[in-house]
């Protein structure tokens, strides 16, 4: 009993040092900033996401185009596919990102900025809890993936899917960038929808928003990316969609387990390599594809 006494209070003084740290960093930058909430916001909002999308989308893009380092490319999911990634498509993707970013989330950002203000709580100068924020976290995914499961399943839809949400499709094997190469309209839907949603219901502060928005975008890249890295969310599920269209429409993969979406994907390999890879040997190696045999 003393021994587990010991180790709560460890891990709680642990705990209030850390937000004790975000705290006064908050703090500085607000006194920084003078409170000025339309900059705060854009900061949050919109700088530090796309900061940190780029960031790691470049490190991805290296190795799709030189196919260095070798550490990552002999991750690629699918075995020959961007091996290395066509040039001139690949500035079509980055020009399309760029647009959607640019003429698309910063304006949608205009509505939200007012509707937080409303609520009154997202420019505090006291940080939400870690333990708050968590529950936020929850809310945003739960939120997240029934948007997008049945706004992605909208523009599958064969009309839809013609004049919308092919442009996604074009990518059969997808890379990082991809994730927001979408037609105008679906990234309102499907992208920008499903993320800013949470974070509106819940009135949540800045700086949860600046997280949240960056993880969703880090995690649909990781999704996109063509490699299955180690120690990170599996891409699988969504690669698989990417190759077969009409399997995985979700983001977690509870609503296509309930709607029988990814009946299909349970009966491949890639099901079976739909883990976190936690050594650094291939899934692709260790779980390899069945041999087609000749015909």
């Amino acid at each position: 009993a003393t021994k587990n006494t010991y180790s709560y209070r460890y891990m709680q003084n642990i705990w209030d040092t850390l937000g004790h740290f975000w705290q006064t960093t908050w703090l500085k930058l607000y006194c920084l900033l003078e409170g000025k909430e339309s900059t705060l916001f854009l900061l949050g909002a919109a700088l530090v996401p796309a900061l940190a999308f780029w960031c790691f989308n470049g490190i991805l893009m290296v190795a799709d185009v030189t196919g260095k380092p070798t550490f990552i490319t002999r991750y690629r999911i699918q075995l020959g596919k961007n091996d290395p990634v066509d040039t001139k498509r690949l500035h079509q993707a980055i020009y399309t990102a760029l647009c959607n970013q640019v003429f698309i989330s910063l304006p949608m950002l205009l509505p939200m900025f007012y509707i937080l203000k409303w609520w009154g709580n997202t420019f505090s100068k006291e940080l939400p809890s870690f333990r708050w924020f968590l529950v936020e976290l929850s809310i945003f995914t739960i939120v997240e993936e029934i948007l997008f499961y049945y706004t992605h399943r909208l523009v599958h839809l064969p009309l839809l899917y013609k004049h919308i949400h092919k442009k996604h499709h074009e990518w059969t094997a997808p890379i990082g960038v991809v994730s927001i190469y979408a037609h105008p309209v679906e990234h309102i839907l499907s992208n920008m929808l499903p993320a800013m949603t949470g974070p509106m219901l819940m009135g949540s502060h800045i700086v949860s928003i600046a997280v949240w928005f960056s993880l969703a975008l880090l995690t649909t890249s990781i999704s996109h990316c063509g490699y299955h890295l180690p120690f990170l969310p599996s891409p699988e599920f969504h690669d698989f969609h990417h190759l077969k269209f009409n399997q995985c429409y979700g983001v977690l993969g509870v609503l296509d387990y309930l709607h029988g979406t990814d009946k299909v994907f349970r009966q491949t390999k890639a099901y079976e390599r739909h883990r976190v890879l936690l050594s650094l040997t291939p899934l692709s190696q260790s779980i390899p594809d069945v041999p087609r045999r000749a015909e």
